[in-house]
């Protein structure tokens, strides 16, 4: 039997406002023809399908586009679990519908505990795999608030409510695996050790909560972890791990390699674990430095082979705000049809001032008025040149806030 693990879709996800609509259907259309290509039998998604808990009208189109088409595949069963970004209701709304279907959806811990465990049948109606399938474990799915407690006394009840939830799965499990029958589990969740990027958002306050290989019961023969969205082992035990996201999702995942994991069991034996590569269809690049060394940068970006034009985050760092900083860079770039979009941030790099001079300063610009804390910044944002006409206007602004303050 043969599974497909993947995870954090974010679907619907925005950067900075740009849609990646395109990028996300690029990848789901490349799974659906991954699941014939590698003959998959099943498909773990673990945790995030969705940005938000309140889905747009695209995102929920991609995914039951993506349901749909599975069905013409020869993937015979679709296992689902909520991540900290998904709403349970949301997910869980065509649970009976799509389970018609052989889509399981656990979008959150369910009343009936064994109601997270899925049993796929081969061919002769057999079981041949037992899944687990733990979604994201909120606070009030694995432990009871304690007035007064410390945080290392609510950090050790957290680790301690996440293993005793997948403890509990060993009672259930046990017959199937006394039948030689392999077990996967699922989880969202911080693991220790793990390598995160700019992009997940903290599950628990400070990590709280995050728990190590040796926590996950030996009976599990793989776990398939999201939450994190770089694929990787967790503490080098080669059957726990992350997929990661299939898409960067943020200009720090700029160098990370995007995968799904196909595994293999023969029997009750694990026989393969392959991390397939997924295609990059719109380059995220980071360029940093001076005014100079980025324009050098941004000159020399190469036009390799993509389906969408190349994003890029640009940190100038400078000791002055650069005006029209964004309409220069523009134009080195114009007509270059493999770069689509700048993200521009500037990044100051004086000195930074300690508390007494900050203060000293505060003071010093409380005594001073108006008109001449606006002299002082249009001195210094256009050194030599003359202000009469901007501190006309400001004069004229000023009259007029107190005139209306009057009325």
């Amino acid at each position: 039997m043969r599974i497909l693990h993947t995870a954090d879709w974010h679907l619907g996800k925005r950067l900075e406002q740009s849609e990646r609509t395109d990028e996300h259907q690029a990848f789901l259309d490349w799974l659906i023809l991954t699941l014939d290509a590698q003959r998959i039998d099943v498909l773990i998604i673990a945790g995030d399908i969705f940005d938000t808990g309140s889905p747009s009208n695209t995102a929920l189109e991609l995914y039951y586009a993506f349901l749909r088409k599975v069905k013409d595949t020869c993937c015979e069963e679709v296992i689902i679990i909520g991540g900290n970004h998904d709403s349970i209701s949301t997910l869980n709304a065509p649970q009976s519908l799509l389970k018609y279907f052989n889509v399981h959806i656990i979008g959150g811990v369910p009343e009936e505990f064994t109601d997270q465990i899925i049993q796929i049948n081969n061919e002769a109606g057999e079981p041949a795999l037992l899944v687990c399938a733990a979604p994201f474990l909120r606070d009030r799915d694995i432990r009871l608030s304690i007035a007064g407690e410390t945080t290392l006394e609510r950090e050790q009840r957290l680790k301690q409510g996440i293993t005793d939830h997948y403890h509990r799965f060993i009672p259930h499990i046990t017959p199937f695996k006394n039948q030689g029958i392999p077990v996967i589990a699922t989880g969202h969740l911080f693991a220790a050790g793990s390598s995160t990027s700019d992009s997940e958002k903290e599950i628990h306050v400070g990590n709280l909560g995050q728990v190590g290989a040796d926590q996950f019961p030996e009976a599990f023969d793989y776990v398939a972890l999201g939450h994190i969205h770089r694929p990787q082992k967790i503490n080098q035990v080669n059957h726990i791990r992350y997929s990661g996201s299939p898409i960067p999702l943020s200009f720090s995942e700029t160098s990370d390699r995007k995968i799904v994991i196909v595994i293999e069991f023969e029997g009750p034996a694990l026989t393969v674990i392959e991390e397939i590569e997924v295609p990059c269809t719109r380059r995220l690049l980071r360029i940093k430095g001076d005014l100079v060394q980025v324009k050098n940068k941004l000159t020399q970006v190469e036009n390799t082979v993509a389906l969408f034009p190349a994003w890029i985050e640009i940190q100038v760092e400078t000791n002055s705000f650069i005006y029209e900083l964004e309409d220069e860079l523009q134009t080195l770039i114009a007509g270059n049809s493999h770069i689509e979009r700048l993200f521009i941030r500037q990044v100051r790099t004086g000195a930074m001032k300690n508390l007494n001079e900050q203060t000293e300063e505060l003071a010093a610009l409380n005594e001073l008025n108006p008109e001449t804390v606006f002299e002082r910044k249009c001195e210094s944002a256009y050194p030599g040149e003359d202000h009469t006409g901007l501190l006309d206007t400001f004069k004229q602004v000023m009259s007029y806030m107190q005139e209306k303050e009057q009325e």
